[in-house]
C-alpha cells in the first residue's frame, strides 16, 4: 500500500472580524503571516489568519488586538501560492515540516529540478543530503510526494561501472520502481531501480523515427529498453527488429514495451553479448547505440549486413573537439544554462557539461568519420573476401556529452562493389 498523505495543519491566529484588519496589518509589518494560505472562517464568528509556524516565539502582539492560536487543518493556499512553480511549492511545504528547525543549510539541499516519471519523481543524488533530513524518515518523502503531486519518491545515484549502465537508484516511498515514459507517441516501461532511461536522446530518436526504412529488417545491437528499437518499428516503417540485449533488466522492460505498443510480433529479441550474436547476412540497417564508443560490436554489425546489397550502419561514439574549436559559441538551447523555470527536468543533460554543437561538419568529426569508414571497409573486405564500398551519408551531433567531447552518430553506406565497379563514395563528406 501506498503511504497515507500527511495532513497539513498550519497555525493561526484567530480574532473577531473587526480586529482581522489591524491583525494582518501587523503580522505583515512583523514578517510573520504566512502568505501561502488564505484567512478563514472559523468556529465562533471568527476569522483565522495563517503564522509562519517558525516564527511563533517571535509573537508579540498588543493587548488591543484579542486572538487565540489554533491550528488550522488542510488550509486554502492563496491565490499568490497557487501560481508558485513545483520548486517553490517543494521548498514552502518542507520549510512549513521542519518550523523553526529551517535554516538556509537545507534550503540549500532542496532540489530545484528532478524527472518525473508518471507518479514517481527521481531525484537527484546530491538532493537532502544534510544531516537533519535522516531525522525526519518517512514524513520527509511524503512531503515531497505531496508538493509534487507524485505517490512514490526515488533518489539515482552513481551509475554502477559494469558494463551495463545499470543505475543505483534508492526507492525512497512506494513499493515498486516500475514507470511508463511516453516519446513521441510511443510508450516506454522500465524499472527506474534496474533501468537507466536517457531523455537526453530525444533529438536522435526523433530522427531514426524519420528514416525511411519501410520493409527494411534492422538489427539494433544495443537495444537497451528499446530507446530506438521502437523508433524504428513504430515510426520508421521497419518491416521486423532483431534487439540484442544481455542486460535481464532491460530484456523485460523492452519486452513489456514491444507489447504496449503492438509491435510484438515484429521483433524478436536476443538475449546476450551482441558479439556472440549468431545472426548473419539478415540486415539493411544496424544501429550500434553505444557510448563512450560501440567499436567492439563493429565486427558482428559487418556479419549481419546482407552480404549481396549490404545497408547502412549508425555508429554512435564519443570524438573529443579541442577547445580551441568550442570557444565563443553560444550555448544552445535546451542545455543547463537555459533551462526552464518550472523546476522540473523534462530532458536533462546527462554524462557532462553542455557545450554548443555548432551547425557545421568539424574537422576532428570529418577525420573520424572518414576513419570510421576505412576501418568498416576494411572488416567488409576481409569478411567476404571482395571489396566493398563505404560512404558518409551524414554525421549526426546527438549532444555534449562532457568538456569537448560529443556524442555523434556516423550515417555509413556499406555496398559490395560488383564486377567491373569502382568505388567512388568513399571519401564522401557526411553534414551535421
Amino acid at each position: 500500500m501506498e503511504a497515507a498523505a500527511v495532513p497539513i495543519r498550519v497555525p493561526a491566529l484567530a480574532t473577531e472580524p473587526r480586529f482581522a484588519q489591524r491583525l494582518r496589518e501587523r503580522l505583515e509589518e512583523e514578517r510573520l503571516s504566512d502568505g501561502r494560505y488564505q484567512l478563514q472562517r472559523v468556529p465562533g464568528g471568527r476569522v483565522a489568519l495563517p503564522v509562519l509556524e517558525e516564527k511563533l516565539s517571535q509573537l508579540c502582539l498588543p493587548p488591543e488586538v484579542p486572538c487565540e492560536l489554533l491550528r488550522i487543518q488542510d488550509p486554502v493556499p492563496s491565490r499568490a501560492a497557487r501560481r508558485r512553480t513545483p520548486a517553490q511549492r517543494l521548498r514552502d511545504e518542507l520549510r512549513r515540516l521542519l518550523g523553526a528547525s529551517w535554516s538556509e543549510e537545507l534550503e540549500r539541499d532542496v532540489p530545484h529540478a528532478w524527472q518525473r516519471h508518471g507518479d514517481l519523481v527521481l531525484l537527484s543524488e546530491d538532493s537532502f543530503k544534510a544531516a537533519p533530513w535522516e531525522r525526519l524518515g518517512s514524513a520527509l518523502w511524503e512531503t515531497v510526494a505531496s508538493a509534487l503531486g507524485a505517490r512514490r519518491v526515488a533518489r539515482r545515484g552513481r551509475v554502477m561501472p559494469d558494463g551495463m549502465r545499470t543505475p543505483s537508484v534508492t526507492l525512497l516511498l512506494g513499493q515498486h520502481g516500475w514507470v511508463e515514459h511516453v516519446d513521441n507517441g510511443i510508450r516506454y516501461t522500465f524499472d527506474v531501480t534496474k533501468c537507466m532511461f536517457s531523455p537526453g536522446n530525444i533529438t536522435e530518436k526523433l530522427r531514426v523515427a524519420s528514416l525511411p526504412c519501410s520493409g527494411e529488417v534492422v538489427v539494433d545491437l544495443y537495444a537497451g529498453i528499446g530507446y530506438f528499437t521502437l523508433p524504428f518499428l513504430v515510426h520508421a516503417g521497419a518491416a521486423f527488429v532483431h534487439a540484442c540485449e544481455w542486460n535481464n533488466h532491460a530484456v523485460e522492460a523492452l519486452h513489456r514495451t514491444l507489447v504496449l505498443n503492438g509491435v510484438r510480433d515484429r521483433c524478436h529479441i536476443h538475449a546476450g553479448d551482441s558479439r556472440q550474436l549468431q545472426l548473419r547476412d539478415v540486415a539493411d540497417r544496424v544501429n550500434l547505440g553505444l557510448i563512450p564508443s560501440s567499436e567492439e560490436g563493429w565486427p558482428a554489425a559487418c556479419r549481419v549486413l546482407k552480404k549481396d546489397t549490404g545497408g547502412v550502419l549508425h555508429i554512435h561514439h564519443n570524438v573529443e573537439t579541442p577547445p580551441a574549436q568550442t570557444a565563443g559559441l553560444p550555448a544552445e538551447p535546451g542545455s543547463p544554462g537555459a533551462a526552464s523555470p518550472g523546476g522540473e527536468a523534462q530532458h536533462p543533460a546527462e554524462d557532462g557539461g553542455e557545450e554548443a554543437l555548432g551547425a557545421r561538419l568539424r574537422p576532428e568529426w570529418q577525420r573520424w568519420a572518414e576513419a570510421t569508414a576505412t576501418r568498416i571497409r576494411g572488416l567488409l573486405g576481409e569478411l567476404h573476401g571482395r571489396p566493398w564500398c563505404t560512404s558518409v551519408l551524414h554525421v549526426e551531433a546527438v549532444k555534449s556529452y562532457a568538456p569537448h567531447v560529443h556524442h555523434l552518430v556516423l550515417d555509413l553506406e556499406c555496398r559490395p562493389v560488383l564486377p567491373l565497379q569502382h568505388c567512388w563514395g568513399s571519401g564522401s563528406h557526411g553534414t551535421v
